[in-house]
């Protein structure tokens, strides 16, 4: 956890029992707590005025149009490329036929041209 090792927070600890004492540790952790519970707050509220403003202007219907297309040029784009990689494959299969067939044509044996 952070890099530190369990014997370094056990110091760590002693030393905030002994700066604070026991008796101030359950407040001050309290007073941490809702610091953190607070920042939550403000960056929920922060984030929900954005999410108001983004509407009110239109931007949420832009980018969801914008989403939309992408995903299509998406799927435009993959049909594109198994289009190209089955003509590949059936231009592929036919020339391999014709060799094939090429080598079956062949009569008697093969001489090695120098």
């Amino acid at each position: 956890m952070f890099g530190i090792g369990g014997g370094e927070i056990v110091f760590i600890i002693l030393v905030i029992l002994m700066l604070f004492g026991s008796d101030k540790i359950p407040e001050i952790a309290r007073t941490l707590g809702k610091i953190m519970a607070q920042l939550k707050n403000a960056t929920n509220d922060i984030k929900s005025e954005i999410q108001k403003g983004a509407e009110a202007n239109g931007l949420d219907t832009t980018i969801k149009e914008f989403k939309s297309d992408f995903t299509d040029i998406g799927a435009g784009i993959t049909k594109d490329i198994q289009e190209a990689k089955s003509n590949m494959e059936a231009q592929t299969q036919s020339a391999v036929e014709g060799v094939a067939q090429e080598v079956n044509e062949l009569e008697g044996p093969v001489k090695r041209q120098v």
